[in-house]
């Protein structure tokens, strides 16, 4: 019963941050000067990545310092007890934000929006008029997530139950990882509001489509200095998602339909894809044989991504879908999407 629980506690954390980041994207998209949309949006991936280094850390220190008994029998409920207080500092966050500026002035704001239209009708424009960005954004959420997943989730385990290597070892590389992908998520965030979103997911497409197999090759020598080089190469590739995805994926949508048509697009296939990465992955592993399959995965969803970036507008420095243009300054007045 006990397991039980903590499955559905699990599941509704998991619907809860899915529900959310939807929203956040949406919320600092229509915030933020046009001009300035990546660098602002590309704050949400260093958020994510911060909580990642806190969680890791936790664990690692955890997993350090209490023996197994303990660890297994109390110790494993401190990161929920830990998760608590600040679940309470967002909810109270989240109760005090006001509407967008963009929202403020569609349509839905007033009282269209409230009973002008039935729930098929909106379900209806936001799926079924929106199919085409919805798939372009499904295929960018592939490659973002089956990525992201891999290097920051499942690669511990990789290293521990594949390579053998040390495990509070294989944790603190990861860790170490997304310390340096934080700073340069805010970098590439700001590059992309100088030369364009959609040209630096193509590189980071690419990027994986040629170095995925190297970089996995170098991790299997099993040393310290090799795992990590591969480690920090493959993130230097992932950052070319996470510092552009929170501004270019948002840039898709009209504002009237958004916060859903997003929500929808991003976790149905963070839930197909990127959430069953690790299980995909150890599966092909158990199936082949072959270590190198993650590699093989990783391409996969970087062909994926690299079509849908192909029919993906470039959004950068326009103003997006169905609002006015905004500015920061007294800038000129940046073109319309």
């Amino acid at each position: 019963m006990l397991r039980l629980l903590l499955l559905v506690a699990r599941l509704v954390q998991g619907f809860s941050t899915g529900g959310e980041y939807g929203g956040a994207m949406t919320f600092v998209a229509e915030h933020a000067p046009d001009k300035e949309r990546g660098f602002r949006a590309s704050w949400l991936e260093f958020g994510t990545l911060a909580g990642f280094v806190m969680g890791s850390g936790l664990v690692t220190a955890l997993t350090v310092l209490l023996p197994p008994p303990d660890l297994l029998s109390w110790g494993w409920r401190i990161p929920f007890l830990v998760g608590g207080p600040l679940g309470l500092i967002g909810l109270y966050l989240r109760f005090k934000l006001g509407e967008t500026p963009a929202f403020e002035q569609s349509d839905d704001s007033g009282e269209e929006g409230e009973g002008g239209r039935g729930i098929k009708a909106q379900l209806r424009e936001t799926v079924v008029g929106q199919a085409r960005p919805l798939l372009v954004c499904a295929g960018l959420v592939v490659v973002f997530n089956v990525t992201d997943y891999m290097l920051l989730a499942y690669m511990p385990t990789y290293l521990t139950e594949n390579l053998a290597f040390d495990m509070t070892t294989g944790l603190l590389l990861v860790m170490l990882v997304m310390v340096v992908m934080m700073g340069l998520t805010l970098l590439v965030g700001r590059l992309s509001d100088r030369i364009g979103r959609r040209r630096i997911v193509l590189t980071g497409c690419i990027g994986f489509l040629v170095l995925s197999l190297p970089c996995f090759l170098l991790i299997q020598q099993r040393t310290t200095g090799a795992i990590f080089a591969g480690l920090l190469a493959l993130a230097l590739v992932l950052v070319c998602f996470t510092g552009t995805m929170p501004a270019a994926l948002p840039a898709l949508f009209p504002t009237r339909v958004r916060y859903g048509a997003l929500s929808i697009g991003f976790n149905v296939s963070v839930a197909l894809f990127g959430g069953t990465t690790p299980l995909i992955v150890a599966a092909l592993i158990t199936t082949t044989g072959n270590t190198l399959m993650p590699a093989v995965y990783l391409m996969f969803a970087a062909a994926v991504g690299a079509v849908a970036a192909y029919f993906m507008r470039e959004t950068a420095g326009r103003s997006l879908k169905g609002s006015a243009p905004t500015v920061a300054s007294d800038a000129p007045t940046p073109k319309v999407a």
